[in-house]
């Protein structure tokens, strides 16, 4: 079959990515998509409110240990403020004095209402709680300069006492999280914040955020709550996150892009040099080139290596099978050839000289013919049969021997020939069809008859080969035997002794053929003083159903 190798068709000429391209455009999907899943899933702003949770929390923990110190120095030892009804929500190890307060809020909690500016208490403030707080606002004005929270301190009434900014004398006690941290429960929560409507450039000191972060922490004097310490602040926008670490992201960016880039090249070069050796090996055997029946050296990939392996033997099945239809088609001509010149001499000298013949003579060059047309016949049905094996599909099958084999030694011995049974296993079965181990067995009678000389003796016998799930047919004769130089041609197609007897030399062939497709063979036993020795073998199992059409 011609190979057009000067055109190319359409689709070739359309331009196509190169795998390394197409390596590179998958790993910066994936970049895209990863940064875009965690956009989604708002890691970033979880992580922005949960940076501010903690650092007012950290804030939150000072003031309260300030405050319940300058409060301790005018309550003394008495009595003061309100019973802790809750236990403290954090895990702590057993046996210890510590208090650990986590951050809990993400940006998936629910967003509580705006706070509104607190009304003013009708009820004074308790006055050593008063004197505290005016102790410790100079020091929360300050920190609320610095750290642009609001940071309010509360007594046991919720009454506002120390203020970051403004305040003092309201109260806070409407408000749910100041309830539950006057009951000794540290507590945070996301509240609507109130902005102006125009957004502030990136640049800006403006945090422009929607909501905003408040930490509410009892001042706890161990079982005792003294007050409580209420803390809000804004966290900074997922865009001016951004816009601050603008140069450290853009080069965290760029590695990334780097790395994705590196790792695209090398996945792509691991790939492209075994696809690209792999086309050289198809062309290879499209041209029937060496270089096409030998695996890709070192392909790095497993697939690839399978791939690679599977075309080289997938070239070599194809070469022997050339070779055997090369070779079996000279066999076939060379056999036909020789009674088909005897034929037709024999018409020629009938046609020139029939009139001048004696009856004798006519006869004997017809009986030629006769015989020449027999053997051709014969050498048909033998193709035929060889035809039909080689495409044989095998199923699933059991015979058992020792009825199969005495059923053959009867028919044999029916025809005149000497054939017993030996030893067989009870219960010994092969994995073969009973007509197609029943003709195989047949034709080794009858090959041992043929050319074992006169009173030859056969004997059948039947073992397990050796055990590993196999079992074996031995039809073993005490005739004339084989020469050392036939031996190794006996499996030969059209390779026979008994040529003028009819042979054709397809009898073995044919059944190697019909074992091939049950994954059995027929091998030739060792020689022995006299005789020829031929096995089949063949699994115990059922054989699985052969592909081959």
């Amino acid at each position: 079959m011609a190979l057009a190798t000067g055109s190319r068709s359409p689709d070739r000429e359309r331009a196509r990515p190169r795998l390394w391209m197409v390596f590179a455009a998958v790993g910066l999907g994936a970049l895209v998509l990863a940064l875009l899943g965690l956009a989604f899933v708002r890691v970033y702003d979880n992580q922005l409110i949960r940076q501010t949770e903690t650092e007012l929390i950290a804030q939150g923990v000072v003031v309260s240990s300030v405050y319940r110190e300058l409060l301790s120095a005018k309550v003394g030892t008495g009595d003061y403020g309100l019973t802790r009804l809750v236990p403290w929500p954090f895990p702590s190890p057993a046996g210890s004095h510590l208090r650990p307060i986590l951050p809990s809020l993400r940006a998936s909690d629910e967003v509580l209402p705006a706070a509104r500016e607190p009304p003013f208490s009708a009820v004074p403030a308790e006055p050593r709680a008063q004197q505290a707080g005016d102790q410790l606002s100079p020091l929360l004005i300050h920190v609320g300069r610095s750290t642009l929270a609001g940071i309010r301190v509360v007594d046991p009434q919720g009454v506002v006492v120390a203020s970051s900014s403004s305040g003092f004398g309201t109260t806070l006690m409407a408000r749910d999280e100041v309830q539950r941290a006057l009951r000794g429960e540290p507590r945070s929560v996301l509240r609507r914040r109130i902005s102006d409507s125009e957004d502030a450039p990136l640049a800006s000191l403006s945090r422009d955020t929607g909501v905003r972060v408040t930490v509410v922490l009892p001042v706890l004097k161990e079982d005792r709550v003294w007050g409580a310490v209420v803390l809000s602040r804004t966290p900074m926008t997922f865009a001016k996150a951004l816009y601050v670490d603008r140069w450290n992201l853009t080069a965290t960016m760029l590695v990334l892009l780097g790395v994705v880039a590196l790792m695209s090249l090398a996945a792509a070069a691991l790939v492209v040099r075994p696809v690209r050796a792999l086309v050289r090996q198809t062309r290879a055997i499209a041209a029937s080139a060496p270089e096409g029946f030998e695996p890709v050296a070192r392909p790095v990939v497993e697939e690839l290596a399978e791939l690679s392996e599977s075309l080289a033997g997938m070239a070599t099945a194809l070469r022997d099978r050339n070779q055997y239809i090369r070779s079996f088609a000279a066999n076939v001509s060379h056999e036909f050839k020789t009674p088909l010149a005897s034929i037709q001499g024999a018409v020629e000298l009938l046609r020139d000289s029939a009139d001048s013949m004696t009856p004798g003579q006519r006869e004997r060059f017809l009986s030629n013919i006769d015989a020449d047309a027999r053997r051709l016949t014969r050498l048909v049905q033998r193709l035929l049969e060889l035809a039909r094996a080689d495409s044989l599909v095998a199923r699933p099958a059991r015979t058992e021997l020792a009825p199969l084999l005495e059923s053959l030694a009867e028919r044999a011995r029916a025809q005149g020939l000497s054939v017993e049974v030996g030893a067989v296993p009870a219960g010994l079965v092969l994995g073969l069809p009973a007509e197609v181990l029943e003709d195989i067995v047949w034709q080794l009678i009858i090959n041992a008859s043929q050319h074992g000389g006169e009173g030859v003796r056969v004997r059948i016998e039947a073992d397990a080969a050796g055990g590993e799930g196999r079992g074996r047919v031995v039809v073993r004769d005490d005739g004339k035997g084989i020469s050392e130089s036939n031996r190794a041609r006996v499996f030969d197609a059209f390779f026979t002794t008994a040529r003028e007897r009819g042979g054709t030399g397809l009898g073995l062939t044919i059944a190697q053929s019909m074992l091939r497709a049950f994954g059995a063979s027929l091998e030739l036993l060792p020689a022995e003083e006299r005789g020829a020795a031929f096995a089949v073998v063949a699994e115990t199992t059922p054989a699985p159903v052969s592909q081959r059409k």
